[in-house]
């Protein structure tokens, strides 16, 4: 049964169309382009028949769209196919089908770019993942994934997604991101109360558990390029829910990428995705089996890889390190903390390391060729704190990874990055401070998501901290007991001048803390 759809949202291009594969795949730029326009004008003369849509389908599949790592001419789109955003044992039952996505520059989908079809089977948790190259920059593009649901024919398809590819590589166009750590899934929820129990603090109201953590709704309303989840985005270590297999392990990644919020925020922007301890393997944890064995370093990586849109399908052995460069005003580096660490409890010497060798040399060339204004390195772990001095996972600990902290920061200084506009932003602490080195070096720490995951931070001359002499200046430091939200980070010409800055937000959008700095160049 054949109709005339005039909702062009969700127009259903046959996969047959000879315009569209001779669009795609023979004509250059110019031609594509007159293509486009005739193409359209074909489509309202003509009203072209569509295949009816099953609503009644539609109604019973979820489909969880996001994107990741995204450039100026590439971006990779991933969807896990459910039976609904319902929680079953809490975990989110899959959905058997196969799929395809569908990227257009216009949201009603005229000309679109289709992937093949790609099965959603259970060995591979019923996502589907595809790498997509050739587009141009700083320009609007929507995705969505057209689907098939096994033992039923009718074609279904997800909401609408849409990114704006960075700039090119000459542009100082204004850029903006939002980047936090801490997403702790059962404190917000009160199945970890340990913490909040007796507190002013307590779990997420019936509506904030229904629609997920607040601060995606507020990182939503900023509308950034992008948002980064810099590491400790689920628990597989919480006693409460504990994850040390597969199934767990997957589980908890169902239950974060399933609440609305978090969806909703998903469709507007992508994100780019770092691991830390809690989800890679447990607290404090490196390669080695020395508190757990179970979940194993190379499941860690596996689970990260597979349930995230940090690499392609096919290319799964792929560094998780990178850098991108945003338009002229702006490069950021994200590192693997923990993939090549050496063993915590290792002696501190110049050959104990977090970054591994390869990283670190990667790390230092990139930075020396890079020709941004600003240059942001992101790490899921401190490099400057002050910190609990208990600790000797990071970079600020006594014990812990301070000779790798001092040869790179010495380089750095060597190198002029005092005067480069080098910034550093870190995760895994659960309080917000901006911090400055003896030596002139800055970090931000964007401090828990959540404020059910937050806590006061250490403050420089406190014995317990890593800073007992209090060598370390913090212009702003969070000590309310609770204080959840994010760090958002605009680079922006200034009367002609490049300038950054920094604010720290709340939960709510609200901002705690701003500091705006010039161009030194």
């Amino acid at each position: 049964m054949f109709n005339r759809k005039l909702n062009l949202i969700e127009y259903a291009e046959p996969t047959n169309c000879p315009l569209r594969i001779v669009y795609k795949q023979q004509y250059g730029f110019r031609a594509r382009v007159m293509l486009k326009v005739t193409y359209s004008m074909l489509l309202f003369v003509l009203f072209r028949c569509t295949p009816e849509i099953n609503t009644d389908l539609q109604k019973n599949t979820s489909f969880s769209i996001l994107s990741g790592e995204l450039t100026a001419s590439s971006i990779i789109l991933q969807c896990r196919f459910a039976n609904s955003d319902t929680l079953i044992n809490y975990d989110v039952e899959g959905l058997e089908g196969s799929g395809c996505f569908q990227v257009s520059e216009d949201s009603s989908f005229f000309v679109t770019r289709q992937t093949e079809w790609i099965k959603a089977y259970p060995e591979g948790d019923f996502i589907i993942k595809r790498y997509i190259s050739d587009l141009v920059p700083n320009t609007r593009y929507y995705y969505r994934v057209k689907a098939l649901i096994i033992n039923n024919y009718d074609t279904v398809y997800s909401s609408v997604g849409r990114f704006n590819t960075l700039p090119d590589p000459e542009s100082p166009r204004t850029i903006s991101f939002a980047i936090s750590t801490g997403f702790n899934y059962e404190k917000f929820y009160g199945i970890d109360n340990r913490v909040n129990e007796d507190s002013e603090y307590p779990p997420a109201s019936v509506t904030d558990k229904e629609l997920g953590f607040e601060a995606f709704e507020s990182v939503t309303d900023l509308n950034p390029d992008f948002f980064i989840a810099n590491g400790d985005v689920v628990y597989y270590d919480n006693p409460q829910l504990m994850a040390r297999s597969l199934p767990e392990m997957r589980a908890k990644w169902h239950r974060y990428l399933s609440m609305p919020r978090n969806k909703d925020l998903c469709l507007h922007m992508p994100v780019f995705y770092l691991k830390d301890d809690h989800d890679y393997r447990f607290n404090d944890c490196d390669t080695t089996d020395v508190k757990f064995a179970e979940p194993s370093h190379q499941l860690g990586i596996q689970v990260f890889k597979e349930q995230l849109p940090v690499t392609g399908p096919d290319n799964r052995s792929a560094k998780t390190y990178r850098t991108v460069k945003a338009g002229s005003l702006l490069q950021l580096w994200f590192l693997e903390g923990r993939d090549y660490r050496s063993p915590n409890l290792q002696e501190d010497t110049p050959q104990k390391t977090i970054w591994g060798k390869e990283q670190k040399a990667w790390l230092k060339q990139t930075l020396l060729e890079s020709g941004s204004t600003f240059k942001i390195l992101i790490s899921p772990t401190p490099l400057i704190g002050p910190d609990d001095a208990y600790k000797k996972d990071n970079h600020t600990n006594v014990g812990g990874f301070q000779s790798e902290q001092n040869e790179f920061f010495n380089w750095l200084v060597t190198n002029d990055f005092l005067n480069k506009n080098f910034f550093i932003i870190c995760g895994d602490r659960h309080w917000q401070y901006h911090s400055i080195h003896p030596n002139g070096l800055e970090e931000f720490s964007s401090g828990a998501f959540v404020n059910q995951n937050s806590r006061p931070g250490r403050k420089p001359g406190d014995p317990e901290s890593t800073d007992p002499e209090a060598k370390i200046s913090t212009p702003f430091i969070q000590l309310d007991q609770w204080g959840g939200g994010f760090l958002y980070v605009k680079t922006f010409m200034d009367e002609d001048h490049p300038s950054i800055r920094f604010s720290f937000r709340d939960v709510n959008g609200q901002e705690r803390y701003s500091i705006k700095k010039a161009s030194k160049l």
